[in-house]
């Protein structure tokens, strides 16, 4: 096999310039310090074997320049050549450069691409995915910790069976999606089977359905025509009829419309008082307004002007009382001035005498100037000898002195105090009397305010009630003038109402027992929506006239007939074949029962046989919500009913459909016409209601004049308030908490000049006891002196000189403190002066501004009352024209009322006219309508009617809901005008059916027409519907299974076709993933065997999944030697690198590479592993194969045969070098024998 001997290494990472690294033996072993460069040389490998750079631990190509990853790259290339000798000792190099940031690739000098270069290395046994011959650092440690997912696809990569992954899901996928396409046809072509025998048998069926519809059709045709030619028959006679009665009429409107003239120019006059009326009413409104509004405003002035004029009031008591005490203190003021003269006249007589006295002293002890040097000099000597005492004494003097000052200082406060007590008193006296008068004021105006607060929440109680019902009455009203509004009629119509009223009261007179009136009157609808559906079923019977006998009934006849009354319909209760109820009909769903929706009036004695009538009207009628409702119950059940929607929309048994017609609504209304005399006379009391709240308006004026004095009474309340709250918690409080000061300082003052007075008499007995012992030793040093001058001790001769000196000191001293006390009093009284004058000065300005806006005030009061006044007699005067303009339009009224009277006699002989045109109209409007419903019938049911002229697209359905009456009324004319210029051929009708000229005979005819009619639809009725598109949809069924089958077809293909396909591939991946896999697993236990040492370890590889292995996980156990099985995570870190490297190994040697290169494979091992797997190396090196491995362990790199050092150096960055060092002369047998001896 052949070997690496070299690699040439060129400006690659730390490997600066050209160099070389080799050569290569069989065990090489790379070591060097950490961070020289060792793992560049894997790196290098790694590069020349086509690896990227993301796996060479750099970003990008060119940063694996030397000194690109400083951002000082020496070259713009690098390059890594691979010296290989093959087995017949050929060299193959192989180099890989970069350029830039893409690579270039050579082989033997020769430049190919990269997968040509890829297809060479893998020739020589080097497969660059699966990385066969480079086991990375750390890469044994995760080996050992791999998961069995991820040994599968190690094994996966190294068996190629991994590049067929991606085809293999593909193809599985394709498989998985063709399964599906299969099963959904087959499910298509099933269902597709049994359609097909059911379109058969409805093709069937539908022929034998379609005959009877055809015989169907004829037969409604035939009576659709019966119907028309006689309906046109009676059309022409109406309409001559017609025009005779309303020539009639027309004359007699003419006379009408004079009468309404002469009405119309008094209504006129009558509208122009009513106008001045109320232009009156509202300038008085207007004036009421005004009065309103200025009366408020002259309250509420009168109120100011009292509360200024209370405000002078009290300023000016306020003022006299401090006069009064400015007085006093300018009297005491001038009382302290004189006594501050006289005290000072006093002190200068004073001075004067003792001045005198001094001089005659002096005269009678003389002494000479000897004697007076000696007495000087025994004094000082005296003064020496008791100077300690005297100064003792000295001290006393002085306190005694202070003290006697302080007493009298605090003897002068006390008083001063007093006089603040009395004055103080004086104000808390006043105030008092003040917040009593204050208080008396605010529980009066407290009391007057809840009296004015009580009226003015009954006014006002009084006044939103009447509001309140007020805009209810308002409301109301206009609900009902909108009712009244809404259900008015035209004038006609009215007026044919009001004959047909007048009519039912002369019954009513006649038989009042036995008549008990129209059928509209006593029923109703049970709601609002059903108004439509019941005027559609009651028909004509809804004016019919209820009375209790045949006998009645024809009596009643006669007199209509003598009265020359419109026809009337009645129903006597004894003489009508109602019908049993079917109560079956009770549970149809979406359906209600007419007679369940008709209601009667509440304790009627006539009930029961109301209801008879009622049945008789309505038989076994239904109402449905919607018309496709309608529809479905009419026709869709067993049985035929006659069945009417909300909209009036009719589905008779026959199979004729009858749409609402043009006046469908309008007699709808008069379900609502019997409430309009309970309207009006609820109008009448609302009007009457809201004329009485509209004088109860008048009342706001006083509750404005309430509010307005209550407002001025809440001012003063909140003035006087304030000034009371300001006394109670400010002067009150003060005055007290100044009183109670004053008078603690009393005290305070009482007990400090007591304790003055105590303290100055133990000083002054000290001072005595100090002044005896001075004048003891003044005695001892003056005793010759004093024998000689003949005096008995020295202070005889001192009293006379130094005692009248004290005196006068003493007086001074007093004198002294009485002038300052005076001072001081005389400016404490002046400055309570200069306040007092401030006060009153405020006082007399507060008066002045009190005064000039009671003045405003008083003006604007003035204005105000000469305001009222104006409004007051210019309303008096509008009332009193009130008066006279309501009796002008009174007459105005009792003159329209006689001319209207005319009127209305005219007008009735017009209605008894119209009546008759109305009846006409009426009858030609029932055949017209008639007309138009059996024609939409024959467009409905698709008749084939010929028309000589006109089309059946111009019959459209009669407008019900249009936005106002005379739109649907046009709208409904312009189709009647439409169908009556329509020609029919009725040349398919029966000759016969056109002679017929009786009523009863064409009634006879049309009942038998409807029965054979009805015996057609009986059959088709109890017949199931077929379907009738079988036949079309036949075609559709035959085409659609055709192709069905084909997809089908398609689909069964397509899934064996990738069926196939997938178990190709399957059985690829298998074979390749399957001979790594056993081969792995065979030499596995061997190779673990022989890195142990021992024959016991075993090394297992399973599969989990043994169909197809490469799904799930490899497991992989090992059995280290002398213990029991235990799973890989539990083994030491050792036996986990051993059985990572036996692996490593097991599976190199499925895919060998000429070379094995091992970076720090070593790491995990001990001492004695480590011999294991260098024995185990050298083995394999001698056998089969090149091992290179980067090591730092000397147990590992000393059985080496060569090493290769590499270290580094630094010049501006650090870059490595290698030395070689060929181990093969030092043969490690020799080393073994010669380490046993030194053992």
């Amino acid at each position: 096999m052949g070997y690496l001997t070299q690699l040439d290494v060129e400006n690659f990472k730390s490997w600066r310039g050209k160099q070389v690294v080799g050569p290569f033996k069989r065990f090489n072993c790379i070591i060097g310090t950490n961070g020289s460069g060792k793992s560049n040389v894997m790196d290098a490998l790694s590069f020349v074997m086509g690896e990227r750079a993301a796996t060479l631990r750099v970003k990008h190509t060119k940063d694996l320049i030397h000194g690109a990853h400083i951002g000082m790259p020496v070259s713009n290339t690098a390059s890594v050549t691979m010296r290989y000798c093959n087995d017949n000792e050929e060299e193959l190099n192989f180099c890989r450069s970069i350029s830039g940031d893409s690579s270039e690739y050579r082989i033997n000098g020769k430049h190919v691409t990269l997968v040509k270069y890829t297809d060479e290395l893998e020739k020589i046994g080097i497969v660059t995915k699966a990385r066969n011959c480079l086991v990375f650092q750390g890469a044994v440690e995760s080996i050992a910790m791999k998961n069995p997912k991820e040994r599968t696809k190690m094994l996966e990569r190294i068996s190629q069976s991994l590049e067929l992954a991606e085809e293999y899901n593909n193809k599985k996928d394709a498989l998985f999606k063709a399964k599906e396409d299969t099963q959904f046809h087959f499910n298509k072509k099933r269902t597709a089977t049994v359609e097909r025998k059911q379109i058969s048998f409805e093709k069937m069926e539908a022929q034998k359905y379609q005959a009877l519809v055809d015989e169907l059709n004829q037969n409604r045709l035939q009576l659709s025509l019966f119907q028309l030619y006689h309906n046109e028959k009676g059309i022409s006679d109406l309409v001559d009829q017609l025009g005779e009665r309303k020539e009639a009429a027309a004359s007699k409107n003419s006379t009408l419309e004079e009468w309404e003239q002469v009405v119309k120019t008094q209504k006129k006059e009558h509208g122009r008082v009513a106008r001045e009326l109320q232009q009156i009413e509202k300038e008085i409104r207007a004036q009421e307004q005004t009065l309103n509004l200025h009366r408020p405003q002259y309250i509420k002035a009168k109120v100011n002007t009292s509360h200024h004029m209370k405000k002078a009031q009290d300023a000016r008591s306020s003022l006299q009382n401090g006069q009064k005490r400015r007085a006093t203190k300018e009297q005491e003021l001038a009382e302290s001035k004189q006594e501050l003269g006289e005290l000072e006249k006093a002190w200068k007589v004073y001075e004067r005498q003792a001045k005198e006295e001094a001089a005659e002293r002096s005269a009678d002890i003389q002494l000479e100037d000897e004697q007076l040097e000696r007495y000087k000099d025994l004094k000082e000597l005296a003064r020496k000898q008791a100077a300690v005492l005297s100064q003792q004494a000295e001290k006393l003097h002085w306190e005694v002195k202070a003290d006697r000052e302080k007493i009298e200082f605090d003897k002068r406060r006390k008083k001063e105090v007093e006089v603040n007590i009395k004055q103080n008193q004086t104000l808390l006296d006043d105030f008092t009397r003040r917040a009593e008068k204050l208080e008396e004021y605010t529980n009066t105006c407290k009391v007057s305010l809840e009296e004015s607060r009580q009226q003015g929440e009954s006014l006002s109680e009084e006044l939103q009630r009447g509001r309140q019902r007020g805009e209810e009455v308002n409301q109301e009203l206009g609900e009902v003038l909108q009712e009244l509004g809404n259900a008015s009629l035209a004038s006609q119509e009215s007026k044919r109402q009001q004959q047909r009223k007048e009519l039912l009261e002369s019954l009513r007179r006649l038989y009042p027992d036995t008549v008990y009136g129209r059928l509209m009157d006593l029923c109703s609808p049970t709601h609002k929506k059903y108004h439509l559906a019941v005027t559609k079923v009651f028909g004509h019977y809804m004016n019919a006239i209820v009375v209790a006998t045949e006998k009645v009934a024809r009596d009643c006849i006669r007199f209509v007939k003598e009265e020359r009354f419109d026809r009337e319909t009645f129903l006597p209760i004894d003489y009508l074949d109602a019908s049993p109820l079917n109560e079956r009909l009770r549970d149809v769903r979406g359906a209600k029962m007419v007679v369940d929706v008709v209601q009667y009036p509440a304790a009627s004695t006539a009930t029961l046989q109301l209801k008879k009538v009622v049945l008789f009207v309505c038989g076994n009628a239904m109402v449905c919500e919607t018309i496709k409702e309608a529809r479905s119950v009419a026709y869709d059940g067993p049985e035929r009913l006659k069945t009417v929607a909300l909209d009036g929309s009719m589905f008779s048994k026959s199979g004729v459909i009858s749409g609402g017609s043009s006046d469908l609504r309008s007699k709808a209304r008069c379900w609502d016409e019997k409430d309009m005399r309970q309207l009006k006379e609820h109008k009448e009391n609302l009007t009457a209601e809201l004329r009485g709240l509209m004088k109860l308006k008048r009342k706001e004026v006083d509750l404005k004049q309430i509010q307005s004095q209550a407002t001025g009474v809440q001012t003063r309340l909140k003035y006087a308030q304030n000034e009371l709250d300001n006394i109670r918690k400010s002067s009150l409080s003060a005055c007290l908490a100044e009183i109670s000061r004053l008078e603690s300082e009393i005290a305070n003052l009482v007990s400090q000049i007591q304790m003055q007075q105590d303290s100055m008499e133990v000083k002054e007995a000290e001072m005595k006891r100090l002044k005896d012992r001075i004048d003891q030793m003044e005695d001892l040093v003056f005793s010759d002196f004093c024998d000689e001058i003949g005096l008995d001790n020295i202070r005889e001769y001192e009293q006379e000189h130094v005692k009248k000196q004290q005196d006068v000191d003493r007086r001074r001293l007093e004198f002294e403190s009485q002038h300052t006390r005076l001072r001081a009093q005389l400016e404490y009284e002046q400055g309570q002066l200069e306040q007092q004058k401030k006060k009153l000065k405020k006082l007399e300005e507060t008066i002045a501004k009190e005064e000039q806006a009671m003045a405003e005030q008083k003006k604007e009061e003035d204005k105000l009352l000469v305001v009222v006044d104006e409004s007051q007699t210019k309303v008096v005067d509008l009332k009193n024209r009130l008066l006279g303009k309501k009796s002008e339009a009174a007459d105005a009224k009792a003159g329209i009322d006689q001319k209207t009277k005319s009127l209305q006699e005219t007008s009735r002989e017009l209605v008894k006219l119209q009546r008759v045109v109305i009846s006409a109209e009426t009858a030609l409007e029932q055949k017209r309508l008639a007309k138009h419903n059996l024609l939409l019938g024959c467009k409905i049911q698709c008749l084939p009617i010929t028309l000589l002229s006109g089309s059946m697209d111009e019959i459209s359905e009669v407008q019900l809901e249009s936005e106002s009456e005379g739109t649907a009324t046009t709208a409904t004319m312009d189709i009647y005008e439409r169908e009556a210029r329509m020609l029919i051929d009725y040349s398919s009708l029966e000759t016969s059916a056109k002679r017929l000229q009786g009523q009863e005979q064409v009634e006879a005819q049309l009942e038998k027409l409807k029965e054979v009619v009805s015996s057609v639809e009986g059959v088709l009725q109890h017949t199931t519907t077929p379907n009738l598109k079988a036949l079309e949809k036949m075609r559709e069924v035959k085409d659609k299974f055709q192709g069905v089958m084909e997809a089908f077809d398609a689909s069964t293909r397509a899934a064996r076709k990738c069926s196939q396909e997938f178990e190709q591939i399957k059985a690829k991946r298998f074979r390749l993933f399957n001979k790594c896999f056993e081969h792995v697993s065979i030499v596995i236990d061997q190779i673990y065997k022989q890195l142990c040492r021992n024959t016991s370890a075993q090394a297992i590889l399973s599969a989990e999944n043994a169909d197809e292995p490469y799904l799930d996980g490899i497991n992989y156990n090992c059995v280290a030697p002398g213990k029991r099985f235990m799973a890989m995570d539990n083994l030491s870190g050792g036996e986990k690198a051993i059985a990572a490297l036996a692996l490593v190994f097991a599976i190199h040697s499925f895919r060998p590479a000429p070379f094995f290169v091992l970076d720090e494979v070593d790491a995990a091992l001990d001492n004695t592993n480590i011999g294991k797997v260098t024995s185990f190396i050298r083995e394999q090196s001698r056998e089969s194969l090149q091992i290179i491995v980067i090591s730092l362990k000397e147990e590992f790199y000393s059985q080496a045969d060569a090493l290769l050092g590499v270290y580094s150096e630094f010049n501006e960055c650090m870059f490595s070098r290698m030395l070689t060092l060929d181990l093969s002369p030092y043969p490690l047998n020799e080393e073994d024998s010669g380490s046993q001896k030194e053992m």
